[in-house]
Parts: structure tokens; sequence; C-alpha cells
């Protein structure tokens, strides 16, 4: 299983993990819901404390991954199959052109 914490800007907006069956999850932070309830990451996951599931990875979080020459760079760079969709939003996102970034949480919990 892997996960990350999502950031908008400053702000922790919640927790996306990829499964061990390869599904995945995003859920906002219930402190984020509380005090941010308009300021979603995308118009397709408004802010809720409900948890969102797909078989793939969310299209918002797939759009941040680099795509072309950018793509074979990263994915030479860090030995990352390009189907490794998760595996490249871990290496690729943490420093995001805009508002979100995307920081690997470890399998400690850190």
């Amino acid at each position: 299983m892997r996960s990350a914490h999502i950031y908008y800007k400053d702000l922790e907006a919640g927790i996306l993990t990829e499964t061990d069956e390869g599904d995945y999850t995003f859920i906002y932070n219930p402190d984020y819901v509380a005090k941010y309830p308009s300021q979603f990451l995308t118009f397709s996951m408004p802010v809720t404390n409900r948890t969102y599931r797909d078989k793939r990875l969310f299209p918002f979080f797939e759009g941040l991954i680099p795509e072309g020459w950018l793509l074979d760079i990263a994915s030479n760079s860090w030995k990352i199959n390009q189907n490794d969709r998760m595996g490249l939003l871990l290496a690729c996102c943490q420093n995001c052109i805009g508002a979100v970034s995307v920081q690997p949480i470890e399998a400690n919990g850190e």
C-alpha cells in the first residue's frame, strides 16, 4: 500500500492511497472539510467527509504526472515504469506547478 498527503497550498487537504489490490481512495482531511468546505481540489471531487474510491488513479491526480519527453526523463531517472502511475505521482509531484502538491507517506507512517 502506498499513500500520500495531498496539500492545497500549505494546507493538508487529504490523503490519497493506492491499496495492495491496486484500487485508489482519496479522503479529505476532516479539519479541511470543516474549515474549507468550498475549496475543492477539482470539480469532480467536492469537499466532503465521504471516501472517494476508484479502480484507476483519479483523473485529477493523473493530470499532475508529466507527459511526453518530461515523462521519459522522470521514468528513466527514477527507474519507474511509465504504467506505475502512483509511483510517478509520488516521485514527480512533490513540487508541482500550481497549488497542489503530493508528499509521500513512508511505510512507517511518516
